[in-house]
């Protein structure tokens, strides 16, 4: 059955951990095609509705999909897998231009800051009962909300963007809701979607942000939720601009029950405007992440939104982890007071790397994107192809499946420590490395 895997169990939840746990393992690969829940009730000694409970379990975690009479069949990116392993081993002597990781040089020192909460900690300790939020922070955070015109509404803290994306989804929908989500998108959200038994709906991007049609198509199709990147998208860098905010509000009115879910994660680094599309629909939640400017170990995101949705993140935040270190937050405090961050000149460092490089490209024929951020996302005709000639030539790039759904083939280079002296060489290697492969005889 299945080549050498044996589905085993007798309860429904045995029969699920079964092909689950070969799901990870790689024993059942994407996309291979599971027995029907009859034949396989037979095989096992079962009645057929302990193997359709197993089944609906697996298809809740995201791990397969049914496609009526055709079956079902482990999914093409199953939520056990992960994207994280489509990737590239870096060996030595490769520049790594694939981790997606800020300059540390561009990271300010923390050392100052932690000191001075710790010190603030020791004069008087956090104990269990104290408000979850340190006052000067939400002070700081609702300030630049306004300035940038986010609507008004209740802020909490949580332990970075993907968490708040996770916790506004699991306040909000239930399994089997869709989701509309950004293709190509951040990888992370794009598994955990499934993860939590939701299904993805992929809309498109371009430059500027996510493409109103395609996000009109998903809400009209049933999407119940939409994840909007407003700046540094990851991986294209896109950016969503004034008129282009205005149209993704004009899609939203039309569907106000649906949940916009905005992550700036290019806060910090990017100096473009910020024009927030929320407003329109009755839940709404925007996040803001410091691990871009701050460094990725600070988990820490600030979350603004309705009163429903982040009373109930706030809710069942208190019954998980409780709250966010107040030691962590306070730290936070102290490195935005002290200005130790030149955000201007950090986007000003980006900017320049990503135009470099993209100017390189474009003088030999190559089309290339990255309005913003540290990404620059290039179209090639063969992804796999194209990284392995780009290793072999000393350049290591991520691998666009780490975050297509249904979208063209790519490559993101990470240019975040992309240096003048490099972009010429790196642009001639994609170059070479995105054209057709060179042609053989064999004897």
């Amino acid at each position: 059955m299945l080549g050498e895997y044996p589905i085993q169990g007798r309860r429904a939840a045995e029969i699920s951990a079964s092909i689950e746990r070969a799901v990870g393992t790689g024993a059942l690969e994407p996309g291979r095609l599971l027995p029907p829940m009859r034949e396989l009730a037979a095989t096992l000694g079962v009645n057929p509705n302990t193997v359709a409970a197993a089944y609906r379990a697996l298809r809740e975690r995201g791990v397969i999909e049914t496609d009526g009479r055709r079956g079902s069949r482990v999914r093409p990116k199953p939520a056990t897998t992960g994207r994280e392993k489509v990737r590239l081993d870096v060996p030595p002597g490769v520049r790594d231009l694939a981790d997606g990781n800020p300059d540390p040089a561009l990271l300010p020192p923390l050392s100052g800051a932690f000191a001075s909460a710790a010190a603030q900690q020791d004069r008087a300790p956090v104990l269990y009962g104290a408000g979850p939020v340190e006052p000067e922070l939400a002070r700081i955070a609702r300030a630049e909300f306004d300035a940038d015109g986010v609507p008004p509404g209740p802020l909490t803290v949580v332990s970075g963007a993907l968490d708040a994306v996770e916790r506004v989804l699991a306040a909000h929908l239930k399994p089997g809701d869709a989701v509309a989500v950004e293709d190509p998108g951040w990888g992370r959200t794009l598994d955990l979607v499934p993860a939590l038994g939701l299904r993805t709906v992929a809309v498109g991007v371009d430059d500027e942000g996510p493409l109103p049609a395609d996000l009109r198509r998903a809400l009209e199709g049933g999407a119940r939720a939409v994840v909007v990147t407003d700046r540094a998208q990851n991986p294209t860098g896109a950016c969503v601009g004034a008129a282009r905010a205005r149209e993704l509000r004009a899609v939203l009115a039309e569907h106000p029950g649906t949940v916009l879910i905005e992550d700036d994660h290019g806060h910090g680094i990017v100096d473009l405007p910020f024009p927030p599309p929320a407003g329109v629909t009755r839940h709404w939640a925007l996040v803001r992440s410091v691990a871009k400017a701050y460094g990725p170990d600070l988990r820490l995101a600030l979350l603004t939104g309705d009163d429903v949705t982040v009373d109930r993140v706030r809710g069942r935040h208190r019954l998980g982890p409780g709250w966010v270190s107040l030691l962590l937050q306070r730290a936070v405090v102290r490195l935005r007071s002290d200005g130790v961050l030149d955000g201007a000149a950090v986007a000003a460092a980006y900017r320049d790397r990503r135009e470099a490089l993209i100017t390189a490209l474009a003088a030999r024929g190559v089309t290339a994107h990255g309005r913003s951020g540290m990404s620059v996302w290039v179209p090639v005709p063969d992804e796999t192809a194209a990284g392995a000639r780009l290793l072999h030539a000393g350049w290591a790039v991520a691998p666009g499946a780490r975050f297509r759904l249904s979208s063209p083939p790519a490559v993101r280079i990470t240019v975040s420590t992309l240096t003048e002296a490099e972009a010429a060489p790196l642009a001639d290697a994609v170059a070479s490395a995105g054209g057709p492969a060179p042609s053989r005889s064999y004897v």
